[in-house]
């Protein structure tokens, strides 16, 4: 099959358009598992009425993991709110109301994010038994009510169609706190924009009723998790600043 130039490269799969299907193609390095448990996640999403592309099929293309998906047409949020970055708070607005429906679910069939984040906190060779301990009973001691979490929620993850937005990138979803998914929101935004990421908490909190401190006590444990990640070094070095600050 060939499939062209890729439309959007990621930290773990190249995306392709092909026959007006989008195809997630996968890199080597990660394990044989990894396009069926992101396409399980998808197809959860999807039967639950959230607005997901449906998965057609998962396979293998030149010996690489794929999906097979439903093609979303449309711009990013990411890229609309660029082309006039006046409309901030209209675009953010559009993304917390579409977080918070999946904020909504009460999953039964997806990744408990304790477990999740737990193995990637013990995955993460730069930090010490020490601080690992420490973090793994701060996240322990989380009292929560499951709900359904995106995982990697942000405007570049959402697409505005002819008439909806639909979410993408459901590989981190799990089940889990909504505090923490809001919270690893902030510390995606605020890589690159610091005012972006406090009015997305601004607007989720006044819509939800949250506080921040509610939402900021997990913010060494999603920095930790955030470690085991591809990072840059820059990046790196502002996690552990995180991590030290509230540790």
């Amino acid at each position: 099959m060939h499939l062209g130039t890729p439309i959007a490269k990621g930290n773990t799969a190249e995306v392709y358009l092909c026959n007006n299907k989008i195809i997630k193609v996968f890199n080597d390095y990660l394990p044989d598992t990894e396009s069926i448990k992101e396409a399980n996640k998808q197809k959860y999403a999807y039967s639950c009425g959230l607005p997901v592309p449906k998965v057609l099929d998962v396979t293998i293309i030149a010996g690489k993991q794929a999906i097979i998906m439903e093609y979303a047409k449309g711009e990013t949020l990411a890229d609309l709110y660029l082309k006039d970055k006046n409309k901030a708070v209209f675009y953010l607005t559009i993304s917390v109301e579409v977080q918070q429906e999946i904020h909504n679910i009460i999953p039964i069939e997806i990744e408990s994010m304790h477990d999740k984040l737990s193995r990637q906190i013990q995955a993460v060779n730069s930090l010490d038994k020490r601080l690992k301990s420490h973090l793994i009973r701060k996240l322990e001691s989380m009292t929560f009510e499951n709900r359904l979490c995106h995982g990697d929620f942000h405007l570049y993850n959402l697409i505005k169609t002819e008439n909806q937005v639909v979410v993408i990138d459901w590989v981190d979803a799990s089940s889990g706190d909504i505090r923490a998914d809001v919270y690893r929101t902030y510390l995606i935004y605020s890589q690159y924009s610091i005012e972006l990421a406090e009015l997305h908490l601004k607007i989720y909190c006044d819509k939800s009723g949250l506080v921040r401190e509610e939402i900021f006590q997990w913010a060494p444990i999603i920095a930790a998790a955030r470690l085991s990640e591809h990072v840059t070094s820059d990046h790196s070095e502002r996690l552990m600043e995180i991590i030290n600050k509230l540790c």
